[in-house]
């Protein structure tokens, strides 16, 4: 007998409990702000509006699924399950959070601050919940595929990402390696610089853009790939010329089937997907990463 599907509801701590775990009360954290010049009341109704949202969304699970909640700083010790749907109550970014640690399960997205969040991955309404739930696993419910990226190191780690990877030096100092594409004929670039960003069409809303606006704004031709789109960019940051590094592979486009290789000549390089730091690959002298498209996306619903 099939398991019945499980809601996994992921989730936030919101700036308000952070504020209040740090100073200890609700007053202390007030007077903290006031001195700044800032008034706590705006941070307390964006946590109100949170919490409500998080309420209707757990009150609109079907009786007949079971659920359980994850908080996004857990994501990385949580067992998600093959027939699991995965609601994500909060911004974009944490949509991309969670998007690393699975395999297919379908993703709804819930704006808990319409106007404030752009909407992008977090599509729906708290309202929305009671009809869109029961109808996520009706043959024929719309769902998106979007694309997802990965590096996969010599030794077998393997990061996924929803938006970008960065590839670079711990606290973003200059990275050493040897860069190069695997159609290329084996032509390969000692590079020094602030790391690589590889990215697909959601990221491109994100740093990727910001990167690519700085570059060029586009002048150069390289086009900016849609979510959907299997095609995927990278820049290399503020590379460094000199008589032993060079800078003429900065930028460019990968294939679906084609991969950036990463070759470390620092003690330690890192890379992390979608801004998460803490759940880093740890790359150290001499080994070889390989940075392309994923075999699987991200089911996003709606």
């Amino acid at each position: 007998m099939s398991l019945a599907p499980r809601a996994v509801l992921v989730h936030r701590t919101t700036e308000y409990e952070e504020l209040v775990a740090r100073h200890g009360t609700h007053g202390q954290a007030a007077f903290f702000l006031s001195s700044r010049g800032r008034d706590i009341e705006e941070i307390a109704e964006r946590h109100r509006r949170t919490r409500r949202a998080l309420a209707e969304v757990t009150a609109a699970v079907p009786l007949t699924w079971r659920q359980t909640r994850v908080e996004r700083r857990d994501l990385d010790r949580f067992l998600f399950a093959p027939e699991d749907v995965v609601v994500v109550v909060g911004q974009d970014g944490l949509v991309a959070n969670a998007a690393k640690y699975l395999a297919g399960q379908p993703v709804v997205g819930i704006d808990t601050d319409p106007g404030r969040n752009p909407g992008v991955l977090v599509r729906h309404r708290p309202a929305d919940a009671r009809t869109l739930l029961p109808s996520v696993l009706t043959p024929g419910t719309g769902t998106t595929d979007l694309t997802m990226v990965e590096a996969v190191a010599d030794d077998t780690q393997r990061l996924l990402a929803l938006n970008e990877i960065y590839l670079g030096a711990p606290g973003h100092q200059t990275a050493r390696y040897r860069l190069g594409l695997d159609d290329d004929g084996g032509a390969v670039e000692a590079q020094a610089s602030s790391g690589v960003l590889v990215g697909t069409g959601t990221g491109a809303t994100g740093w990727i853009r910001s990167v690519w606006q700085e570059r060029s704004g586009g002048d150069d031709g390289l086009r900016l790939p849609a979510p959907t789109e299997d095609r995927l960019v990278w820049f290399v940051r503020e590379a460094w010329p000199s008589p032993a590094t060079g800078t003429s592979l900065i930028a460019g486009e990968l294939t679906p089937d084609a991969r950036l290789t990463l070759t470390v000549e620092s003690e330690r390089l890192i890379a992390f997907g979608d801004g998460i730091e803490s759940d880093a690959v740890e790359l150290t002298w001499g080994q070889r990463v390989r940075v392309g498209r994923a075999g699987t996306a991200l089911r996003l619903v709606g």
